[in-house]
C-alpha cells in the first residue's frame, strides 16, 4: 500500500457542516467575463469548471453568481441566480463537478454601487441607477444610498439564491462579503456613511451581512456548509483593516462554517494586484491574516492569494495557519495540480507564474487563457481535439524553446515518432533568462517542467546540433515544425555597436558586467523587465522610451505591477523620447520638445524589441509534406503564443 507523506496534510479530509471534503485543497471562485449569455450558463463555461474537478479538487466553486439581477450584476455576463432559465445549466454544472469526486459550489455574489457603475469588466449599464450603502459622486458616476426596502430585498435575494443552488445539486455555497463588493461597500467606514441601522457603528454595519447569513441558512436548511469569503484587510485608508477583519471573522463566526481571508479590493488597480497579487509581490501575501483569524475563532479558515508552491501549501496546512488551501488561478495553470501531488508527479506540475495573463486577456478579449496551459479558455474542445484519429508519423521539430518542446511533447502523447534539434547546449529557448530574475522565476521552473516531460518522452532529443536542409533529408519527416526563434532588433543609430552597450538579453547572468548606472534605450516590456531587474540589484535605471507610456505591450493589470515596482526601485522614466546616439558617456536623446538630451551612464542597453527569424522557413518551406512555423519565429510574442501553437499545431498532426 503507497502511502501519502510528504503532502499528508494537504490529504487530509475535513468535514464541515454535513459534508466530508476529501483533501484540503479548494478550488476559489473564478469568474468569466463571458462566463455566462444572458443569464445562463454555456457550456464552454461548464467545461470550464468541470476540468478543475477531474483535476482533484476537493471543492470546485463557481464565482460571482448573482442573487439581483436588476441591481447586481458588477459584469456584463454573469450567471443570474433569479432568472427561472438559469437553473438547467446549474444543474448540469452540479453535476459535471460531482461526477468526479468533488463539491460543487458557487459564490453569491452582488456587485453593489458597481452594479449601475460602468466596472473593469462591465459595460452595460444603460439605465441602471447605482445604489450603494451612502450617496456619493465617484469617478465613475453618480450613486445613490440604497433605500432600506431595497436592501431588504437584496439580504432576502441572498437567501433565495442559495435555494435555488440546493436545488440545482449544489452542496455548498460561498458568501462574497470582501473585494469592495456588495457586503464590503457596508462594512467598510470608507463608503457607509448611514445614519440607520445599517450605518456608523461596527455591529451596524455588520448587519447586512449577517441578515443575509441568517436568510441563507433559513432557505438551506442546517448542515449545508455556508462558507463567507473576506478581506482581511482593504489595505487602503479608511477602510476595513485587519483588526476589523478579525472582529468581523468573530461576528459571523456563528452564522457559517468556513471563512475565506482574502485581501483588497477591486475597481482600484494597485489594489487588485494586492488581491490578485503578481510576480512582483511575495507569495502567499494573505496567509498572515488567515492565521491571525484562526486564532481567534473556532471554525474552519481557509487563505488564498498566490499559493502556488506546494511545499508551502503543506505548511500552511501542518503549521495551523489555516485548514484549507483555495487556489485560483494555480488551478489553471494546472489543473491536475491535487492529483499529481497525490500521485507522487510533483515534477510534472506547472506552477502559476501569477503573470496577471489570464485577467488582462478578459479585459481584452472578453475569453480567458493562461500563459503556460492552452487548454484554459478551450475546454469544450478539447476532447474534441484529443480525440482526433492519427497515423503515427515521423515529425521533425527544430528548436528546444518552449512551444518547440511543447509540440514534442504533445505529438509524443500523440503516438508520433518524434525527433528535435537543438543548436545550444541547453533547451528552453526564450526561457533560459528567468534563472536569474527573481520575479521571473515562475518561467525557469516552467522550462524545468517542459524539460523533464521531454526527456520522460519518447522523443529523440539532439543537442549541440544546427539543422540544415541536409538534416532534414535525412531524417525524411513527414512533418517539420520549425521553432527557432526571433532576433533582438538593434536600433540605426550612431554608437550602437560600442563597448558600453548591451543587448537586453546578455544582461541576465552576466550583471557583474553592467555598469551601476544604465540606461535602457526601449520601454516595452523587455526593456521594463530588464529595468526592473537591474534596479532591484541596486543599479541606477533610466528607460527611455518612444511611446506616450511604457509597457504598452503588456497588460493593464501586469503593467500596473510593474510600474509599482519600478517606482519603487526608483527607475527613472522618460516617454515620447528617441535615442540619436550613444558616446562613451550615455546615450544622446530627442525629447518630446525637440531638444537633445544627454543620459549619462556606465551601460546602454539596447531593447528595441525582436523579428522573426523566418530564413530556415524559407530555405525548408517544401522540405517535408507539412511545414510548419512555431512561435517567435511565426511572429515575436509571448511565452503564451509558442506554447499554444506548439500544443494545438502539434494536435492536428
Amino acid at each position: 500500500m503507497k502511502s501519502i507523506t510528504k503532502y499528508s496534510n494537504l490529504f487530509k479530509p475535513i468535514t464541515i457542516g454535513n459534508l466530508l471534503f476529501k483533501n484540503r485543497i479548494f478550488s476559489a471562485p473564478t469568474s468569466l467575463n463571458w462566463g455566462a449569455v444572458d443569464g445562463n450558463l454555456t457550456p464552454e463555461t461548464i467545461a470550464y469548471y468541470e476540468l478543475k474537478a477531474r483535476g482533484g479538487a476537493a471543492v470546485v466553486t463557481m464565482g460571482e453568481s448573482i442573487v439581483h439581477t436588476l441591481t447586481g450584476k458588477s459584469h456584463d455576463r454573469q450567471i443570474e441566480l433569479d432568472n427561472p432559465t438559469s437553473l438547467v445549466g446549474l444543474s448540469q454544472l452540479a453535476k459535471a463537478i460531482k461526477r468526479h469526486g468533488a463539491v460543487p459550489s458557487a459564490e453569491l455574489s452582488h456587485g453593489g454601487k458597481w452594479g449601475g457603475l460602468i466596472s473593469m469588466a462591465g459595460s452595460l449599464k444603460a439605465d441602471r441607477v447605482a445604489y450603494g450603502p451612502s450617496a456619493e459622486m465617484t469617478e465613475a458616476g453618480e450613486v445613490k444610498e440604497m433605500p432600506e426596502k431595497l436592501l431588504l430585498e437584496i439580504i432576502e435575494s441572498f437567501g433565495k439564491g442559495a435555494a435555488v443552488l440546493k436545488r440545482a445539486g449544489f452542496e455548498m455555497c460561498m458568501v462574497h462579503a470582501g473585494h469592495g463588493w456588495f457586503f464590503g461597500q457596508f462594512l467598510s467606514p470608507k463608503t457607509n456613511h448611514r445614519t440607520d441601522r445599517f450605518g456608523g457603528s461596527f455591529e451596524n454595519r455588520a448587519r447586512v451581512l449577517v441578515m443575509a447569513l441568517e436568510s441563507i441558512r433559513r432557505n438551506v436548511g442546517p448542515g449545508f456548509p455556508i462558507e463567507v469569503r473576506m478581506s482581511g484587510d482593504e489595505f487602503i485608508s479608511g477602510g476595513i483593516t485587519a483588526e476589523e477583519g478579525i472582529k468581523l471573522a468573530k461576528t459571523i463566526e456563528g452564522k457559517c462554517d468556513l471563512i475565506n481571508v482574502s485581501a483588497g479590493m477591486h475597481e482600484n488597480l494597485e489594489l487588485y494586484i494586492r488581491t490578485h497579487p503578481t510576480q512582483f509581490a511575495e507569495k502567499g501575501p494573505n496567509v498572515y491574516l488567515a492565521e491571525a483569524i484562526r486564532k481567534e475563532v473556532k471554525i474552519p479558515v481557509s487563505t488564498v492569494g498566490a499559493i502556488v508552491d506546494p511545499e508551502m501549501m503543506e505548511e500552511i496546512i501542518a503549521s495551523g495557519k489555516a485548514d484549507i488551501v483555495e487556489l485560483g488561478r494555480p488551478l489553471l495553470a494546472d489543473p491536475y495540480l491535487p492529483n499529481k501531488l497525490r500521485e507522487g508527479k510533483e515534477k510534472e506540475i506547472t506552477k502559476c507564474l501569477r503573470c496577471m495573463g489570464c485577467f488582462g486577456e478578459s479585459l481584452k478579449t472578453e475569453t480567458t487563457s493562461c500563459t503556460v496551459n492552452p487548454v484554459i479558455g478551450n475546454e469544450f474542445n478539447e476532447w474534441i481535439a484529443k480525440s482526433q484519429p492519427t497515423t503515427p508519423k515521423k515529425v521533425m521539430i527544430i528548436g528546444g524553446g518552449p512551444g518547440g518542446m511543447k509540440a514534442a511533447i504533445t505529438a509524443a502523447e500523440r503516438g508520433h515518432d518524434v525527433v528535435l534539434y537543438e543548436k545550444s547546449d541547453t533547451l528552453g529557448g526564450a526561457l533560459k533568462f528567468a534563472k536569474y530574475v527573481d520575479f521571473k522565476y515562475g518561467l525557469y521552473e516552467f522550462k524545468e517542467v517542459l524539460e523533464y516531460l521531454l526527456k520522460k518522452s519518447t522523443v529523440c532529443i539532439h543537442m549541440n546540433t544546427e539543422a540544415t536542409t541536409e538534416t532534414v533529408e535525412s531524417e525524411n519527416p513527414d512533418v517539420l515544425l520549425l521553432a527557432v526563434g526571433a532576433s533582438p532588433i538593434l536600433p540605426c543609430i550612431k554608437g550602437i555597436d560600442g563597448k558600453n552597450v548591451k543587448l537586453a538579453e546578455d544582461v541576465y547572468g552576466n550583471e557583474n558586467q553592467v555598469g551601476e548606472t544604465v540606461v535602457i534605450l526601449g520601454g516595452g516590456l523587455v526593456g521594463c523587465e530588464t529595468a526592473a531587474h537591474l534596479a532591484r540589484r541596486g543599479k541606477k535605471v533610466t528607460i527611455v522610451e518612444m511611446r506616450q507610456d511604457i509597457a504598452l505591450d503588456s497588460e493593464v493589470f501586469y503593467r500596473t505591477a510593474m510600474k509599482v515596482d519600478l517606482s519603487r526601485n526608483n527607475v527613472k522614466v522618460i516617454t515620447n523620447a528617441i535615442g540619436l546616439a550613444v558616446n562613451e558617456v550615455g546615450l544622446v536623446i530627442k525629447t518630446q520638445d525637440g531638444n537633445e538630451k544627454l543620459i549619462k551612464a556606465e551601460t546602454v542597453i539596447s531593447a528595441a524589441g525582436y523579428r522573426a527569424d523566418h530564413v530556415l522557413f524559407q530555405e525548408m518551406s517544401n522540405a517535408a509534406p507539412v511545414v510548419q512555423i512555431i512561435g517567435d519565429c511565426r511572429r515575436p510574442g509571448k511565452v503564451t503564443n509558442a506554447v499554444s501553437d506548439g500544443y494545438y499545431i502539434a494536435l492536428d498532426i
